[in-house]
């Protein structure tokens, strides 16, 4: 029989600490809001690690019959530095060009790298600077249910008025009056009530280039704001999912949750997650430390995009991960094994067509569809288990060696089965988000570079274009011309041209 294909989507909720059965709001459909970046730099591995994770999370939810509206924002105003002064227009000074010429070079560098990564788009991507008037009035609203202030042109949160209604820090469990007393006064922050309290609009100079008019003066809108102000307006006051990286548990994400409870009464999401950090050396990256690690060198030292995302999706999405070149290799190699796998699996359907015209021998193991479907449930089960990656992903490398064995003959199937099994694998591979035409670029960029005698870490992409032509041979002797057609017109676009001698 079959394995137990019932089992319910577990998330592991960062709001009560605990695994929970995952049960949308409105069923079939699933609202998610990630917080994206802060668009003042290039974004390095560690910070796609996030956004990977939610790929995945999206692509398989979406494999399990969901309607999937995803939300992530970009901030490209107000996200302030210690000294009360914002990220982008600091940047914009140095380089003496114009804050939004910042935002939208590291939104381009953003958006490109995720593309190379083959994560999917957003449904919605809002920009905080075109939501000013939508955060004004969550402001006005906020300040009417009598949980914030003004202070000469700027507006605050009131910590302790919230307090005397609600808990404030309830995500990440902090103890606030700790972390009241130890909160240090900063220049900017002296028209405070209370140095905790936060920003919601920030009063702006003269010389201030990011500034919209208000009801306060002219000021820009504080970070806090613009998520709670944004995932509201696309996805209701109430949504399912809301995620980001463990280090926007606190204060990024409390505050989010008292903003929300200030104005609705209620938290805006029911389940939390939080990814973990990506270390470099077992040391945080950090943009301001210089340890970080880019994905455009990654890519020129010769790893595939798939590697890089199958080592980003190495462990588990709430476990620390440590980069180191072995894992790198490791995931190169795997990267190479599914590529490998994939191909495989059209030999065996031209040699299955072969075998049927020439009454192949039937005495070896047969492989049944009963243990096809337990093999995709067990890829399936690691998934609803909180999103285990590690699990899934070995789960396909055994899905991957089964195909080995078909293929060495130490296996037979039917042809029924095999279509089956090729919906499997296909279907495993996008959940993973692997990109076949990545792989089949770098390849053919290998071979090429071989023929002048440079050095890669890919040795047999000539043998590969052998094994190729050997398909193509099989598919042309059993008049299987859709095939042969189609490996000749892929090889032309790469570069190669075949000239058939009948």
């Amino acid at each position: 029989m079959p394995k137990n294909n019932s089992k319910p989507l577990m998330v592991y909720n960062s709001l009560t600490d605990k695994k929970e059965e995952f049960t949308p709001i409105n069923k079939g459909n699933v609202g998610m809001y990630v917080c994206g970046p802060t668009v003042y730099s290039e974004s390095h591995i560690g910070n796609l690690r996030t956004f990977v994770v939610f790929d995945l999370i999206i692509r398989f939810l979406k494999s399990q019959g969901y309607k999937v509206r995803y939300i992530r924002n970009i901030t490209d105003v107000g996200h302030l530095e210690d000294d009360g002064e914002d990220r982008i227009a600091k940047k914009a000074k140095l380089e003496n060009v114009e804050p939004m010429e910042i935002a939208t070079r590291y939104t381009n560098d953003f958006k490109e790298q995720l593309r190379q990564l083959n994560c999917l788009h957003p449904d919605i991507e809002p920009l905080a600077s075109g939501h000013i008037v939508e955060q004004i009035q969550s402001i006005e609203k906020i300040i009417a249910k009598g949980y914030a202030y003004e202070a000469k042109g700027s507006v605050y949160f009131d910590i302790d008025k919230f307090r005397k209604s609600y808990t404030y820090g309830k995500l990440s469990n902090r103890n606030i009056d700790d972390l009241i007393s130890n909160t240090r006064e900063l220049k900017s922050q002296k028209d405070k009530k209370n140095s905790f309290d936060f920003a919601l609009w920030k009063k702006a100079d003269s010389k201030h280039i990011m500034k919209w008019s208000s009801p306060w003066g002219d000021g820009f809108p504080g970070w806090h704001l613009e998520c709670t102000t944004m995932s509201q307006k696309y996805l209701g006051e109430n949504f399912d999912i809301h995620g980001g990286g463990m280090d926007l548990k606190f204060p990024h994400h409390d505050c989010e949750i008292a903003q929300s409870e200030a104005i609705y009464g209620n938290q805006p999401a029911n389940y939390w997650i939080h990814t973990n950090m990506l270390t470099s050396n077992k040391k945080k990256m950090s943009k301001s430390t210089g340890n970080i690690l880019l994905l455009t060198d990654l890519i020129n030292d010769g790893y595939f995009a798939n590697a890089i995302r199958l080592f980003l999706l190495s462990a588990h999405y709430r476990s620390v991960l440590d980069f180191n070149k072995k894992a790198l290799d490791d995931a190169n190699s795997l990267a190479s094994r599914f590529f490998d796998t994939y191909h495989n699996l059209n030999i065996i359907d031209i040699e299955l067509k072969s075998n049927e015209l020439n009454d192949v021998n039937n005495k070896k193991p047969q492989i049944s569809r009963k243990e096809l479907e337990n093999i995709d449930v067990d890829c399936k089960n690691a998934l609803l288990d909180d999103f285990n990656t590690p699990k899934f992903i070995s789960e396909l490398i055994k899905l991957s060696k089964t195909i080995d064995k078909i293929v060495n003959k130490k296996l037979n199937i039917n042809k029924g089965n095999l279509e089956y099994l090729n919906e499997i694998f296909m279907k495993h591979l996008d959940i993973l988000g692997f990109d076949l035409l990545d792989q089949y670029m770098l390849y053919s960029q290998l071979e090429r570079e071989s023929k002048f005698g440079l050095q890669f870490s890919m040795e047999k992409s000539g043998e590969l274009l052998d094994i190729i032509e050997k398909i193509r041979s099989k598919a042309r002797a059993i008049a299987d011309y859709d095939t042969s057609d189609f490996i000749r017109d892929e090889l032309s676009k790469l570069g190669y041209e075949i000239q058939d001698k009948d």
